[in-house]
């Protein structure tokens, strides 16, 4: 994170050690840097595999669950909308996008509310940041419909408030965390919390993004299309 001078005080350096600690070091051979360098990426790669499948199997029941609620919506003519903020935002248009433009199998009707800028900025100007999601499925979302909000928190005020509103308008509500669950875990506007156990936000969204593909397959699978999950 970033450190913020104050006034008559000099600029602390920006801590990097706990991500990369290969960086700092006063390292002059080439191919011992290159070792580190190699060695690093193995590390994380492994990390990420590891927590991928624990998170997938700590969730295993509960994606059935869901993937058949959401098949059934998605028959019943039902839409998802996703949303999250920052690195989130841009994973709930990558899901939006799997379910909208999948590269194999039946297109499902969804929609990443973070898309369209000058909605955001509008809303973000006009109302306020913390309703950004919220107005949107007032103006869009039906009962039947399908909320997912995306989080590294699990916490953002934000997300709570459209997932509120989501809940009362009769859609299903989906939240993707990390740190565990958090403040989702113990929603009542929460249908189903899918918690990634991490303290890394590196991690968190990997498995996030993990567990939506795997949803994904099986909302295919429950529409009979077995030829997804086959490819």
């Amino acid at each position: 994170m970033s450190h913020e001078a104050s006034a008559g005080t000099e600029p602390q350096e920006e801590e990097t050690n706990f991500l990369y600690p290969f960086i700092d070091a006063q390292e002059v051979d080439p191919k011992s840097l290159l070792a580190d360098l190699a060695a690093s990426a193995r590390e994380k790669a492994a990390e990420s595999l590891a927590l991928r499948q624990a998170t997938l199997d700590a969730n295993i029941e509960l994606l059935g669950t869901v993937a058949d609620e959401l098949a059934r919506r998605f028959t019943g003519g039902g839409r998802m909308f996703t949303f999250g903020n920052g690195g989130s935002s841009t994973d709930a248009t990558t899901l939006a996008t799997l379910f909208a433009r999948p590269p194999i199998g039946t297109p499902l009707p969804a929609r990443a509310l973070t898309a369209d800028s000058s909605v955001l900025t509008a809303l973000s100007n006009d109302v306020g940041y913390e309703l950004v999601f919220s107005r949107q499925l007032i103006a869009h979302a039906h009962d039947g419909d399908i909320a997912v909000a995306l989080s590294t928190s699990g916490s953002s005020p934000n997300l709570i408030t459209a997932l509120r509103e989501a809940h009362h308008r009769g859609l299903y509500t989906i939240g993707l965390s990390g740190y565990g669950g958090g403040a989702f875990a113990d929603d009542p506007n929460v249908d189903a919390c899918f918690g990634v156990v991490s303290q890394s936000v590196h991690r968190i969204q990997e498995s996030q993004a993990n567990l939506g593909y795997h949803l994904w397959l099986l909302v295919h699978e429950r529409l009979g299309e077995r030829e997804v999950l086959a490819s």
